[in-house]
């Protein structure tokens, strides 16, 4: 990662506490009777690595990689992401309480960085979801899961019940979209994510599949 791009995503940060999002609805989709009592993300649920090109946009600047993921436990991932070129900027296992660095480079080692990708991939790779409210729309059956102050509306293609898209709220402001393009539930081919409260996108693109 270039030092110019740390720089402006520092900064991006500070800005964090001047800028308000507006409330989050859910619109264009009416409530239906709850059936389903706890739903899942199983797009990292498989023992393969999961192998992704990697791009991140702050603002203007834009740095590429290559990102891996792997299942430890049922519980737990180790996620690395190295350089176009090999060299290994981070290296880190997350489960939903815990987060362990492993490997960062002096660039990378900040207390700014490390929660905002602690915090982004907690969310990525999230399993279980308890269903609060159930509703639909005419593509997608979705799901409303209430976890302390944080809530996360996730939808499900009406065809092939594949999960295609997770909001994720905290204190009724919407944070981040994860959208999702898959064939199989166990493994997405393209992964975005796109931050509502200030300029990052996370874009990831499969280059091995699991079976």
């Amino acid at each position: 990662m270039h030092r110019s791009l740390l720089q402006s995503f520092l900064y991006s940060c500070v800005l964090l506490v001047l800028v308000s999002c507006k409330t989050f609805q859910l619109t264009d989709a009416k409530a239906v009777s709850n059936s389903e009592k706890t739903v899942e993300n199983l797009y990292f649920s498989s023992g393969e690595d999961y192998v992704y090109k990697c791009q991140i946009d702050i603002y203007k600047n834009h740095v590429s990689g290559i990102l891996i993921i792997k299942k430890l436990n049922e519980t737990t991932h180790r996620v690395a992401l190295t350089s176009d070129f090999g060299n290994k900027l981070i290296d880190f296992e997350i489960s939903d309480r815990d987060f362990k660095v492993n490997y960062v480079i002096p660039d990378l080692d900040k207390k700014i960085v490390i929660n905002f990708l602690k915090n982004d991939f907690q969310q990525l790779l999230k399993r279980q979801y308890p269903v609060s409210e159930s509703f639909e729309n005419s593509q997608s059956k979705i799901y409303l899961s209430k976890i302390d102050k944080k809530s996360y509306y996730l939808f499900f293609n009406k065809g092939n019940g594949l999960l295609n898209k997770i909001i994720y709220t905290k204190n009724r402001k919407e944070k981040i979209d994860f959208t999702f393009e898959a064939k199989k539930h166990i493994f997405a081919d393209s992964i975005h994510l796109q931050h509502k409260d200030f300029k990052i996108n996370i874009k990831l693109v499969q280059i091995t599949e699991t079976e």
